[in-house]
């Protein structure tokens, strides 16, 4: 079984990359296995920045490929926001809770037709002296007024997807990995594995 090596220390994300991966034949590792490398400071504008910047400098550290993944909550009412700021939007202490209760905070007084919003997700692959490159998957919905739902992490208890009919929250890990921003990034990489594990090793 090759071994893919993801650059998250969020056990939520953790676990999702180890079930999404474990049906294509690779083995997980994530930051979480390697305590001794620091945090990347997430210092880009955009999700596509943050992504590369956390790929490459694991990568370099590393000296193997690493795949990095930057997502968040994109709320078109609130002008894009918590967006890349999504995992601290309550403050530099990351707390689910508070950053779901300052959202909904936020959207108290929007009317329950503007509360359309996108879970975003970008995954960039990187690898020493090779030109990292990226995917992005995005999952339509909209924000609830209180949480439901037990499963996921983040803000699936007040992310409502309409396809399912339910929240996030309320999705098991299995229908959640077949609609997520996460997972449809990850469709668009499937192909692309094989041969890019196999350039690692030459």
């Amino acid at each position: 079984m090759q071994e893919v090596i993801i650059a998250t220390k969020n056990e939520g994300k953790a676990k999702e990359f180890i079930r999404m991966f474990k049906p294509l034949g690779y083995e997980v590792k994530t930051l979480l296995d390697f305590p001794e490398i620091q945090d990347v400071e997430e210092t880009g504008k955009t999700f596509e920045e943050n992504a590369k910047l956390k790929a490459e400098t694991i990568a370099n550290v590393l000296g193997r490929m690493v795949i990095a993944d930057d997502s968040g909550l994109v709320i078109n009412s609130l002008d894009g926001r918590p967006g890349v700021f999504s995992a601290r939007y309550a403050g530099i202490e990351k707390s689910d809770q508070a950053n779901m209760d300052k959202v909904l905070s936020e959207l108290e007084q929007i009317a329950d037709n503007k509360r359309q919003a996108r879970f975003y997700c970008v995954l960039a692959v990187a690898a020493p002296g090779k030109e990292t490159f990226t995917v992005s998957g995005t999952c339509e919905g909209v924000i609830l007024r209180e949480k439901r739902g037990s499963y996921g992490f983040g803000y699936d208890p007040i992310f409502f997807v309409v396809e399912m009919d339910r929240a996030m929250a309320e999705l098991k890990p299995e229908e959640k990995a077949q609609i997520s921003h996460r997972s449809q990034a990850l469709r668009k990489l499937e192909s692309q594995l094989p041969s890019l594990l196999s350039g690692e090793n030459e």
